[in-house]
């Protein structure tokens, strides 16, 4: 299959495969030299020919996932080493206990005792044995057992006495590196991330408990990482793809960005400098995260068809199907001239998860050529 931009509809997804390949490579001999083994999140892409890369290139032992349809798709893919990182139900258990009869060494987390117990009565009636982490809560950002508090203990115990249940240890994912503005900031949190796991992992082996996972896992802690002692595995996601928020961490460059979506120029409003467009927020996404950075990037930054950043240029509105190109500054400045009706262009996404998450596949750039097209999974 060999198409031309313009042989493609808009708005399509598109994917270079070799700035994919190269920060595949990157994280993969950073990890590598740091001792750990590498278990990427695959939500991000929810592709078997992504990962097919990922696992060519870096050699991991395992994947991660964020919904048990991935864990079904990615499976069926012939994956069997799969950790379900969202904090497990007992309506879920039963989707679980299918794929590990039929070979799946999956393994699921939570958070507190009342829920080890509803997993256990669950497991037990799906005739079951369910692996479990415990969950950790190192930066306050989301969910989680407190590393240092002392119901992490009588949870860890009541999932070792569980008769369905076995420990396999502990896990986090230090999302509030997402909130911080330096880099140095960002090396001290993953510093963070590391110490409070493992020693969550000590105190349960102190208390006589199984600990031998001990996992850690956000793409800025891990690209910032200067040490895993402890770390058993890490498992960073949008690092295959990066997008313009982890640009404005300082963890990417915007010639890291592998993914980005072709859209048509469909019409003008001169007297504003607005350049109306086939891509709205149901292409992009509505992550306007980077409105919180030091560069707003609105729902994304403009590129040539040839992927040249036009820095002066964002999608600074959308609605459902229309996107509206404009002077960063938002002021009528901008030389609608340059973007005539029937041109295409390409929008640099703020969230890579969210905009691939529109699209049933990508569409993979090659030696500036398209040469086929990858499906994604999608649903829970």
């Amino acid at each position: 299959m060999t198409l031309t931009f313009h042989a493609l509809p808009t708005p399509s997804l598109l994917l270079d495969r070799a700035r994919m390949r190269a920060n595949i490579r990157r994280m993969a001999r950073h990890i590598q030299a740091l001792g750990p083994t590498l278990r990427p999140h695959v939500k991000t892409h929810k592709s078997r020919d992504v990962l097919a890369d990922v696992k060519a290139l870096s050699g991991n032992q395992g994947i991660t996932v964020s919904t048990l349809q991935e864990a079904r798709y990615f499976f069926e893919g012939g994956e069997r080493d799969i950790l379900y990182a969202v904090g497990m139900t007992p309506g879920k258990v039963g989707d679980a206990a299918a794929l590990i009869h039929q070979g799946c060494r999956l393994k699921v987390i939570t958070d507190n005792p009342a829920m080890a117990g509803l997993l256990d009565e669950a497991a037990g009636r799906h005739r079951v044995s369910l692996p479990v982490l415990i969950e950790l809560d190192v930066d306050g950002h989301r969910s989680g057992a407190d590393p240092e508090s002392d119901m992490l203990v009588r949870l860890a115990q009541r999932i070792h006495q569980g008769s369905a249940l076995t420990l396999e240890g502990v896990m986090t994912h230090a999302g509030g590196s997402y909130d911080l503005r330096s880099t140095d900031a960002i090396h001290a949190h993953a510093e963070q991330e590391r110490a409070l796991t493992v020693k969550a992992a000590a105190r349960l082996k102190d208390a006589g408990l199984p600990c031998p996972v001990v996992s850690v896992g956000s793409t800025p802690t891990a690209v910032m990482a200067r040490d895993m002692t402890g770390v058993t595995e890490v498992r960073p996601g949008v690092y295959t793809f990066f997008d313009l928020f982890q640009v404005g961490l300082g963890v990417a460059a915007l010639e890291d960005i592998a993914v980005s979506v072709l859209t048509t120029v469909i019409g003008h409003q001169p007297d504003k400098g607005w350049v109306i467009v086939d891509a709205g927020w149901m292409a992009m996404s509505r992550d306007r995260g980077t409105a919180g950075q030091a560069v707003d990037q609105g729902y994304g930054l403009v590129c040539h068809e040839n992927g040249t950043p036009q820095d002066d240029v964002i999608m600074g509105s959308a609605n459902q199907e229309h996107g509206i190109l404009m002077a960063r500054d938002g002021t009528p400045r901008l030389d609608i001239t340059r973007f005539p009706v029937g041109s295409r262009w390409r929008i640099l996404p703020n969230h890579a998860c969210a905009t691939a998450g529109q699209y049933s596949g990508y569409h993979v750039l090659e030696n500036k050529t398209i040469t086929t097209r990858w499906p994604r999974t999608r649903g829970w």
